[in-house]
């Protein structure tokens, strides 16, 4: 994919990352522009996922400047954050599908809760979403009915619904198995490659992603987030420490 010069979708420069009223990462410093695929990783309890949480509004940005499309994170306002978050699709670990319904019905509880009401434009884009991640067949099952190949890919699909700017992916693969894992990277990549895809931030400890599938590395360790560079040689030893 052609390298994306616009402005950044998310812009932090010398932020501050606090939770729980201990200091995670200090002056985190990078640039995400919509279209770019980007690792982020590092041990246990290094910063990742307050990183994404950070992102989402979910963890306040009191020092630095940190932005997210439009929204400036240090002036953020409670009521400002689900229109922040309609730009975000979101994939977990866990998957977080509701078992008590359907594919289709989990997709369609999301599309009613962020204000879609014409029926046939519903059902359309639950087709649609469905299709890009091949399950487009499996609509009518319960998740519970679903590998957990299958049920990430419900899950990617539930993120890809309201045409996000950005996805997060924290661990998407952490559940899965090799082979499982390697169809949702497929799947990652190939929305990754399309046209005026969003920029997606995965976060994972695996290792060999990283190598079979080279991108762009920001990683957290002692306190800090650093990009590693492009040398191969030279990522491969610093990835080696995970």
């Amino acid at each position: 994919m052609e390298e994306n010069i616009s402005k950044p979708i998310i812009s932090y420069k010398d932020v501050d990352i606090v939770y729980g009223g201990n200091l995670v990462l200090s002056d985190v410093t990078f640039d995400i522009r919509k279209g770019e695929f980007v690792y982020l990783i590092g041990k246990v309890g290094s910063g990742k996922t307050s990183i994404i949480r950070s992102v989402t509004g979910e963890i306040p940005i009191r020092k630095g400047e940190a932005s997210v499309g439009n929204f400036n994170l240090r002036k953020l306002k409670n009521r400002q954050i689900p229109f922040l978050r309609r730009m975000i699709g979101v994939v977990f670990q866990d998957f977080q599908l509701l078992m008590d319904r359907s594919v289709y019905d989990n997709l369609l509880f999301v599309l009613k809760a962020t204000g879609w009401k014409d029926k046939r434009e519903i059902r359309d884009r639950i087709d649609s979403v469905l299709s890009a991640v091949g399950m487009q067949l499996k609509s009518h099952k319960m998740p519970y009915q679903l590998s957990g190949g299958e049920q990430q890919r419900v899950a990617i699909a539930r993120a890809l619904l309201n045409g996000p700017e950005i996805i997060l992916a924290d661990e998407p693969t952490g559940n899965l198995d090799t082979e499982a894992t390697e169809n949702i990277m497929e799947l990652l990549t190939g929305i990754h490659d399309k046209k005026d895809s969003p920029a997606i931030i995965m976060v994972t400890h695996e290792r060999q992603l990283l190598q079979k599938h080279p991108f762009r590395t920001l990683m957290c360790e002692n306190g800090e987030c650093r990009e590693l560079p492009a040398d191969e040689d030279f990522r491969l030893d610093l990835i080696n420490l995970m």
